[in-house]
């Protein structure tokens, strides 16, 4: 978990993501869409390059099939926690580029 999952924090956060950290639901794959909204709207996608969970080609692969505009984190799995000023300014923009009106 903490050499995989959560290389990039702070041992003490990774501990504590080891012991808190519960499996997926059951359900969580059950469930299909009936329409993918990447098709038909724009997307954004946060590739981890030295991600150790999914693999940083298959994300990179998804980003493209996607048409996402793709930012590359030097980032294992938990970019959001790693670097959360890097994933909010991904958020930053995708909201600006699309004007959503406050």
């Amino acid at each position: 978990m903490i050499e995989n999952f959560a290389p990039d924090l702070p041992e003490a956060e990774a501990r504590v993501l080891f012991v808190t950290q519960g499996p997926l639901s059951g359900t969580t794959f059950k469930d299909a869409p009936t329409k993918a909204a990447w098709r038909s709207k724009p997307s954004w996608f946060v590739v981890s390059a030295n991600d150790r969970v999914v693999s940083p080609q298959m994300e990179r692969d998804f980003a493209a099939r996607m048409n996402a505009k793709t930012t590359v984190l030097e980032s294992g799995h938990l970019a959001l926690l790693s670097h959360p000023a890097d994933v909010a300014a991904v958020i930053d923009e995708a909201v600006a580029s699309l004007h959503v009106p406050a």
